[in-house]
């Protein structure tokens, strides 16, 4: 199969397209054939070798952990899945990622694709959606009126957190870029601050959860805006258990784990039509390190997709 592999950590020039062999499916393991896969950072921080004291690589390696396709092959022991089925998943990500025309994944990391969804688009979400679930569903517990400001909401995870928020019946926070508020509010924001122009901490107070995407100062300025009680919810860093205790809320950060069955809960949301897909550009796979250096450079809203099977990649 075809796949972008990199041979060592370095810059978006270290990508190049091989033709790999395709590993052998496990008993409970299924082969995915690729129509789209999406970048997310973790994907260029794991290519930089910014996470390689926690999660090193093997290489050569194949980065990516969204993908969306269809079935090719079924392990012996598989029950949830067979050949054919259109699909999409957060694989694990110790193994070969979705930078491929193929990837082979547990069966329980697997879910149905929506079916309102193309591939392209049911591909940019996993990773973010999934990890917009965690926090506001798993740790935060959201609950209607609730108010929720989201971090970062032009971004992957936080576009995807302000429609599932507003799903879940709360008020919406969220900061961003002046030109980047219509975006947002058409997610369902109800309230936008222009953090360039206005510290978030003086335009709010009594916040029942906060999503920070962001980390750094923005952090730890989060906790003047919680009520007590409240929850600090990171996907960059530990929130200070110290300042936690003073201001009476809790702190918690979190490392995305796979889950198949909390993403055939997610994509019931697509399918309904409560939250829907984000994608805002677009690269072929043999543009990858373009993609990637759109992504690194932060001016992007949305998520980023990638088309591995042109012929499939915008049918659903």
């Amino acid at each position: 199969m075809l796949a972008m592999v990199i041979d060592d950590y370095g810059g978006p020039e270290v990508f190049r397209l091989a033709d790999v062999p395709t590993l052998p499916l496990g008993p409970q393991d299924v082969a995915i054939e690729i129509y789209a896969t999406s970048v997310n950072p973790i994907d260029w921080k794991m290519r930089q070798g910014l996470l390689k004291a926690q999660r090193p690589l093997s290489f050569p390696a194949i980065l990516g952990w969204d993908a969306a396709g269809r079935i090719a092959a079924v392990g012996s022991q598989v029950t949830r899945f067979k050949p054919g089925d259109p699909v999409f998943t957060r694989p694990a990500i110790d193994r070969p990622g979705t930078y491929a025309q193929t990837v082979i994944v547990h069966e329980s990391l697997v879910a149905p694709k929506p079916p309102t969804l193309t591939y392209l688009e049911a591909a940019s979400a996993p990773l973010a959606g999934l990890t917009a679930w965690h926090a506001l569903v798993d740790i935060a517990q959201v609950r209607p009126q609730q108010r929720v400001l989201i971090h970062g909401g032009a971004g992957g995870v936080g576009g995807y957190a302000i429609q599932l928020a507003k799903a879940l019946g709360a008020e919406v926070i969220t900061t961003a870029r002046a030109e980047r508020h219509p975006y947002v509010r058409s997610l369902g924001a109800d309230q936008v601050i222009d953090y360039q122009h206005q510290p978030f901490e003086t335009a709010m107070d009594s916040v029942d959860v906060v999503l920070d995407t962001i980390g750094g100062t923005v952090q730890d300025r989060s906790f003047q805006v919680l009520k007590p009680g409240g929850v600090l919810v990171s996907i960059v860093r530990q929130p200070d258990a110290a300042m936690a205790a003073r201001y009476q809320v809790r702190g918690e950060w979190f490392f995305l784990e796979p889950d198949g069955e909390k993403l055939a809960k997610l994509g019931a949301f697509f399918t309904d039509g409560r939250i829907r897909p984000i994608v805002q550009q677009v690269f072929p796979l043999e543009d990858l390190p373009a993609a990637h250096r759109l992504s690194e450079s932060g001016q992007t809203q949305g998520k980023i997709g990638v088309i591995v099977d042109p012929s499939q990649a915008e049918t659903r």
